[in-house]
């Protein structure tokens, strides 16, 4: 097991932070891990009728407009957090304008545990019911569509859907469904 000796804070902002850590790896060698550090999210994933309700929105880093599931984390001044449904509720009403009756977790993920610590924990959304969306700031924007399973497939392979935890959340949705199929819950 890798065990840390020293850890340091090199970088903070509002929505992460960066730190240094000296390791010793099992052989006894040393090493400097970088590691990010950024607040867990919630991804939704509405479904109705057989179709999934997507945002897009511009990317800053990667420099494009991208579709994705409606997914955010707390803002720093939410008072005391709040649990990863409430999370993917709130995500789910601000990007969309949905309300959603009943909400599955289908799993966790890690977006990039290469270099961050964050997770993700993946909701679908059914029974759902239209309402104006209540986008932040950021999101000001934002689209929205519904995608049939072919339009999803075809969004995948022209590289319009490209986000890893979206990516993820669906392969997490064909196993809950197999499931279900299968007779499992």
């Amino acid at each position: 097991m890798i065990r840390t000796i020293r850890s340091r804070e090199v970088y903070r902002n509002p929505w992460m932070s960066v730190r240094e850590d000296d390791i010793r790896r099992p052989d006894g060698s040393r090493d400097r891990y970088g590691v990010v550090d950024k607040p867990d999210f919630a991804l939704v994933i509405p479904r109705q009728e057989g179709r999934v309700r997507l945002v897009e929105q511009y990317r800053y880093p990667v420099g494009g407009r991208y579709w994705e599931f409606p997914q955010g984390s707390w803002p720093r001044e939410h008072p005391g957090g709040g649990t990863a449904l409430e999370l993917a509720r709130a995500e789910l009403r601000e990007e969309t304008g949905l309300r959603a009756a009943r909400m599955t977790l289908l799993g966790r993920v890690h977006v990039a545990y290469g270099y961050a610590s964050q997770g993700c924990d993946v909701f679908l959304a059914e029974e759902l019911t239209e309402g104006e969306p209540e986008p932040e700031p950021s999101e000001a924007d934002m689209r929205r569509r519904w995608a049939d399973p072919g339009e999803w497939r075809e969004l995948v392979r022209s590289g319009r859907v490209t986000d890893a935890a979206s990516l993820a959340a669906h392969t997490l949705l064909l196993l809950h469904d197999e499931r279900r199929r299968e007779g499992g819950g």
